[in-house]
């Protein structure tokens, strides 16, 4: 009986053989992580979420110095200033850090399409959606995060600055604590907005265009409707059910707090379905 070796040539064939790759599954935490990846990866995701931030807090304690200048050298209040509170002024940089996370936002969708990377990863989550709703989160969270961290910060060195004046507030003054949380709520679903409006236009010129007309140039040319077309139209603009959400005081113009959430709300999950539709519907 005889025995046949292998040959050497048969062995190294066999050695050159690639090795089966493990099987990875898509999954949503998957997903998440790319998604805090590639966002922690951009350098203008720290240079703008820095610039939302210090907005936030720079000016809150610009206006609080200002408030209590005019009062110490007993100069006229302007009309905004006239019923201010530590919390309207710890507030006043909200404008300011809004367009900064929304601008980012719409970088955050929408620069992708600018460099071609969509395509790789929609072709890495071939479903799609998980894509959306993951930069919606993550970016939503981390926006929350930092709106409240300033909101607080701000309201905290505001009630020292104005300890002594008409508008001092603390913490546990009712409303106070609502409307901290609401700001930094306000300023999270601006940047699920600009995610959402990234991915529909998927242009970063375009998104920013539409974040900046929404959310400032639409109330101003709502001033120049008859008034009475201004109550029933006014309060339900995204800006301004949204400012009810932190308002301390609230008339028969403006919306609750709940009411504002709940309207600004609807225009957050408009915007993201306009975005999921188009997702959807359309190649990259």
């Amino acid at each position: 009986m005889s025995t046949v070796a292998p040959s050497p040539s048969s062995s190294a064939s066999a050695d050159l053989r690639p090795a089966a790759r493990p099987a990875y599954k898509v999954t949503a935490l998957r997903v998440l992580r790319s998604e805090w990846a590639k966002l922690w990866s951009l350098r203008s995701t720290w240079i703008t979420l820095g610039l939302a931030l210090l907005f936030l807090v720079a000016f809150g304690l610009i206006a609080a110095s200002q408030f209590k200048s005019r009062i110490s050298d007993g100069r006229p209040m302007d009309r905004d200033f006239a019923a201010a509170s530590t919390l309207s002024l710890s507030l006043f940089g909200t404008n300011f850090s809004q367009l900064a996370l929304g601008v980012l936002g719409v970088l955050v969708a929408a620069g992708e399409y600018s460099t071609g990377m969509i395509r790789s990863t929609l072709a890495a989550v071939p479903r799609r959606l998980p894509v959306l709703w993951s930069k919606a989160a993550v970016f939503g969270v981390i926006a929350l995060l930092l709106g409240t961290v300033g909101a607080f910060t701000a309201f905290v060195v505001d009630s020292r600055i104005l300890a002594s004046t008409r508008a001092a507030m603390t913490l546990s003054d009712a409303g106070v604590v609502r409307g901290l949380l609401g700001a930094g709520l306000y300023l999270a679903l601006v940047g699920v907005i600009g995610v959402a409006l990234g991915a529909l236009l998927r242009s970063v010129a375009g998104g920013i265009a539409v974040l900046v007309a929404t959310l400032m140039l639409i109330p101003g040319l709502t001033a120049l409707l008859p008034s009475s077309w201004q109550d029933h139209i006014g309060p339900y603009l995204p800006s301004h059910a949204g400012q009810a959400m932190f308002a301390l005081q609230h008339d028969a113009a403006t919306l609750s707090p709940t009411a504002g959430l709940v309207v600004f709300l609807g225009w957050t999950v408009l915007a993201l379905a306009g975005a999921a539709v188009r997702l959807v519907r359309t190649d990259a």
